[in-house]
């Protein structure tokens, strides 16, 4: 089982810059490909941010160049950097675990964490 809490979130006016962060329970952190996803209210569920166990990324187009993930393996945590926050930002961002376990791969997700721009 892995446990995964994010933090960081909040209000912060268009332009601005917020870090979020999920730390994750259990061993074999670094084996787990992580991912930032958010969900914006009447809106589906969709992925902004994706970071593999060899470190490498994938952003959905309309972050590129604004938001960086990142991982500390040592401390068992993912990152989101987020740069030039637009209102359309606004939503509740999830973290995502994608455990390998055997011949399958098991997805976790956190609680969420709202973060608000205002314009």
């Amino acid at each position: 089982q892995v446990q995964l809490v994010e933090s960081g979130g909040g209000l912060v006016q268009s332009g601005g810059s917020l870090r979020l962060a999920c730390a994750a329970s259990g061993s074999g952190f670094s084996s787990n490909t992580m991912g930032w996803y958010r969900q914006a209210p009447g809106k589906q569920r969709e992925l902004v941010a994706i970071i593999t166990s060899r470190a490498s990324t994938n952003y959905v187009d309309s972050v590129k160049g604004r938001f960086t993930i990142s991982r500390d393996n040592t401390k068992n945590t993912v990152y989101l950097q987020m740069n030039s926050l637009k209102p359309e930002d606004t939503a509740v961002y999830y973290c995502n675990a994608e455990v390998p376990r055997g011949w399958t791969t098991v997805r976790y997700w956190g609680q969420g964490t709202q973060v608000t721009v205002s314009s």
